[in-house]
């Protein structure tokens, strides 16, 4: 099978319509690629929303949205005065004062200090697993009760990184990230402190909420990279790998801590996590959102005696509307309501994640079965952060195969080619649940590494699903996939939350006695052969599927304004080559080459 889906007519995006947020999510299409739709109706309005970057569409009639200066701000392609004679800056004007410019080492310093920011957040969840026996003893509560804790935290993140999300993009990267570090923190000494179970749960709820996630984090990629360079596939595979790994080295750190430790220093390990990744990002972090940083250097320059000089953010009459802002955190959800794509591989991409917070409660039954203490109960999660790894690694030489092809032809992969890896790694998803549920015996009939080797194999198609779901989803809907990739790591959160309250329950009373750890994972093996479908009919029927889709009209409008101007550059090229007047031939030529 070629990973080439041609797709000549696709469409690239311009910087102003990528640069947007996501949960996990990217914050801007790693692709150059829309398929093309029937041209909108003239009676129809377009905006774009730059608060946020994707541009708003909820019904065929809409209403204005603030923000279109911002967005012509960082359009290369033309100069905007206000008004009142105000020049607002834009990214072609100031190209040294942004993230773009910074040496590859820093970009990759920053990239890490990302990776350990999502590790510490993740862990929040993963590590309050091997409280809870210790929680209920403590308060005086059943263990189920103790579990809320874990399920509360979860599902107020899947909320939290939606709700930090606008406000990155309107105070910047760096201070909404430290706000959320220092919140977060906050959170850990209260629980750690706490007289009272409900004391414990309030601080869960309120540390989920303030848990930026890959909101934040994943938007400082868009600020570094240009979707169309080389290295933004490969700092996407990279921050998701942390957001990934961060659960299962959370497992790692808990398992010693829950043996060795007070339940309370479960909370103060994960406030010396947190504050340790915040004073590193307070240092070495600088501010990366080019509205920002446009805004400083106007700033700059109206002290050099340029008075005309204003940046983006200076010239919007409203900087904080609540009914943008309530238009921006509804977008995610209606786009998972509405949207197959979106709903299909949301679902695929919580299912695949919840697993490891089933495998939490799992794990537990399965390796006492070997006499393994807790700690060691947590390090055979060593499995699968090296599956992830090794996941991340294979998906390298896909990203070099697809710059190089787009480096001929930036049209010529069609959002489709971001699933064909997923082919191959998407069966390990079943092939992994069905190994595990039949090595999870005991010692009479399997070694105890059997069940870690094929924990490891789902690990694999656990990364490849979130890895491919999302590139797919930002290539699909091109300046609407902040909004699609934000309703998937809506539905990873709140999914892995909801198994944090079923998974010790199933793994107890499902099935007779000598079988109740093998039918549950047999199930779930069932119910992912059936997940994993969806992704071969959208790698085959994809283009169509999107046709129908409520935004193609406003991706196919782009996709004109996009191919208009890539006309009209290389009809100038062309002329001042020739030294005459411009071919529109030749220009077509080297368009369709």
């Amino acid at each position: 099978m070629s990973d080439l889906r041609s797709e000549p007519t696709s469409a690239a995006m311009s910087h102003h319509q990528a640069h947007a947020h996501s949960n996990g999510s990217a914050s801007a299409s790693s692709s150059s690629d829309t398929t093309p739709a029937p041209a909108p109706h003239p009676s129809h309005k377009t905006h774009i929303n730059n608060t946020h970057n994707d541009i708003n569409i909820h019904d065929e009639k809409r209403d204005g949205l603030p923000g279109a200066d911002q967005a012509a701000a960082l359009d290369p392609a033309k100069e905007t005065r206000t008004a009142d004679g105000k020049r607002v800056l834009s990214e072609d004007d100031a190209e040294e004062a942004l993230s773009f410019g910074l040496p590859e080492w820093r970009k990759w310093m920053i990239l890490v200090i990302v990776l350990f920011i999502q590790t510490s957040m993740n862990s929040n969840a993963s590590m309050y697993g091997f409280a809870v026996d210790a929680l209920a003893d403590k308060y005086d509560v059943t263990p189920e009760t103790a579990r809320l804790g874990q399920m509360a935290f979860l599902v107020a993140y899947a909320f939290g990184c939606e709700l930090w999300a606008p406000w990155s993009e309107e105070i910047g990267r760096w201070p909404t990230q430290q706000a959320s570090l220092f919140l977060v923190n906050i959170w850990q000494i209260s629980s750690a402190l706490s007289p009272t179970f409900g004391g414990v749960l309030v601080s869960r709820i309120l540390g989920g909420l303030s848990t930026s996630g890959g909101s934040v984090t994943l938007g400082v990629i868009a600020d570094m990279y240009r979707p169309e360079d080389t290295g933004f596939q490969y700092a996407v595979a990279f921050v998701i790998l942390s957001s990934v790994g961060g659960s299962p080295a959370g497992a790692v750190i808990g398992g010693f801590v829950g043996q060795y430790r007070s339940v309370e220093w479960i909370f103060w390990t994960l406030l010396i996590m947190g504050g340790i990744v915040q004073v590193t990002h307070f240092f070495l972090v600088p501010e990366t959102n080019p509205f920002i940083l446009l805004d400083r250097e106007a700033k700059k320059r109206r002290k050099n005696g340029q008075e005309e000089v204003y940046g983006p953010n200076e010239v919007k009459e409203k900087r904080f509307s609540l009914k943008e802002t309530g238009k921006i955190w509804w977008r995610p959800y209606f786009m998972l309501l509405t949207e197959p794509i979106v709903i299909w591989l949301s679902l695929l991409s919580g299912f695949s994640d919840m697993l490891v917070f089933v495998f939490l409660e799992a794990f537990t039954p399965i390796f006492e079965q070997y006499g393994f203490e807790t700690h060691q109960i947590g390090l055979a999660f060593m499995g699968t952060i090296a599956a992830y790894i090794i996941a991340y690694f294979t998906f390298l030489p896909v990203i070099w195969h697809h710059n190089k092809t787009r480096k001929i032809d930036p049209d010529r992969l069609s959002p489709e080619s971001r699933l064909w890896w997923l082919l191959w790694l998407a069966p390990l998803l079943p092939i992994g649940l069905f190994g595990f549920a039949w090595t999870s015996f005991g010692p009479d009939r399997s070694h105890w590494i059997a069940p870690i080797i094929f924990a490891a194999v789902i690990g694999i198609a656990n990364y490849g699903v979130y890895k491919s779901s999302i590139d797919y989803m930002l290539a699909a809907y091109g300046p609407f996939g902040a909004s699609a990739t934000g309703g998937n790591d809506f539905a990873r959160d709140f999914l892995a939350g909801i198994a944090a309250l079923y998974a010790h329950p199933f793994y107890e009373t499902v099935g007779p006695r000598e079988y109740h750890l093998v039918y549950p994972s047999t199930i779930l093996a069932c119910m992912g052969v059936v997940f994993i479908i969806p992704i071969y009919v959208f790698y085959w029927k994809g283009p169509q599927i999107r046709l129908r889709s409520k935004f193609a009209q406003e991706l196919e409008r782009s996709r004109q304004e996009r191919l208009s101007r890539k006309r009209r550059r290389t009809s100038s090229v062309a002329a001042a080559a020739a030294g005459g007047e411009p071919s529109v031939q030749k220009a077509q030529h080297v368009e369709d080459v």
